[in-house]
């Protein structure tokens, strides 16, 4: 079995401070395998928010998979938001926009999403994709194959779908050739754990998609603050939701949910249960 911490939207320059050190406690508990990170670990990309998401990931355990976001890019300086769009994140956190970790029973692929030419929307490309099909080339089928991005490939339908990665069919398709298992990521601060059957379909296919809120921004958007361990054991993921308890000023545990595998498509499992509300 692997255990996969999954943070996002951080925001440095908008971190509500009181979260950072129980986060960081919980974190080292769960003794995860990889953290991942999906994108937005500054409000403004400015450096001193790039240093301060670099010293808090450097107390983290590692190894450590995290892509951009669309606020990781500077908004308002146009020469560095066109010519320089990254170049802050590469001095800071990482060069590498297609991070990798791979053993014997995990393959976990960063893509970059984040865009100079749009505020907020991410897109993939043929040219990311083609790089994900080498990456995933002869990995071992029973190998479960997980791909981080900031901005997502499935959302619940009560949300808008202009908030899907742009050519998410073409990247889908893709996926379901090289057999992709779980898609994280990020960006809406919205909390969710479902498949891609319903929005995509793709014969004997269905990628177990997991959301994450934001970890420790102030702009909760309705949600508390939240992020997800994954549990991957083979044909069984289990996914739980960690929230902040305001009055106990700790994270804890507010949900649990199970996904199983047949052949390539993942479903919910009723071994899903609810944990204690706060």
């Amino acid at each position: 079995m692997r255990t996969l911490v999954h943070l996002s939207d951080l925001h440095f320059g908008k971190v509500d401070d009181q979260l950072l050190a129980p986060l960081r406690t919980l974190v080292e508990s769960i003794a995860p395998d990889v953290v991942v990170v999906s994108g937005d670990l500054t409000q403004r990309a400015k450096s001193e928010e790039f240093e301060a998401a670099r010293a808090y990931l450097d107390t983290l355990p590692g190894p450590q998979i995290i892509v951009p976001g669309n606020h990781d890019i500077s908004l308002y300086n146009v020469f560095r938001r066109f010519l320089q769009p990254l170049t802050r994140y590469k001095r800071y956190i990482t060069d590498d926009l297609e991070p990798t970790y791979f053993d014997d029973e995990i393959a976990v692929l960063g893509i970059n999403t984040a865009r100079s030419l749009t505020f907020k929307d991410g897109r993939v490309n043929q040219e990311q994709v083609a790089s994900m099909r080498k990456a995933f080339d002869g990995v071992a089928p029973s190998v479960t194959r997980v791909v981080v991005t900031h901005h997502p490939f499935d959302l619940p339908h009560t949300e808008d779908d202009k908030d899907l990665v742009d050519r998410a069919p073409m990247a889908m398709r893709a996926f379901a050739e090289v057999g992709v298992d779980v898609l994280l990521a990020g960006h809406l601060h919205l909390s969710h754990a479902g498949n891609t059957a319903d929005r995509y379909k793709i014969s004997d296919f269905a990628a177990l998609v997991v959301q994450a809120g934001t970890a420790t921004s102030t702009r909760a958007r309705g949600e508390v603050n939240s992020f997800n361990v994954i549990r991957i054991d083979g044909e069984r993921n289990e996914v739980d939701r960690y929230g902040w308890d305001v009055l106990g000023k700790q994270f804890a545990k507010l949900q649990t949910e199970v996904f199983m595998r047949s052949a390539n498509v993942w479903s919910a499992h009723n071994e899903g249960m609810m944990a204690a509300g706060i």
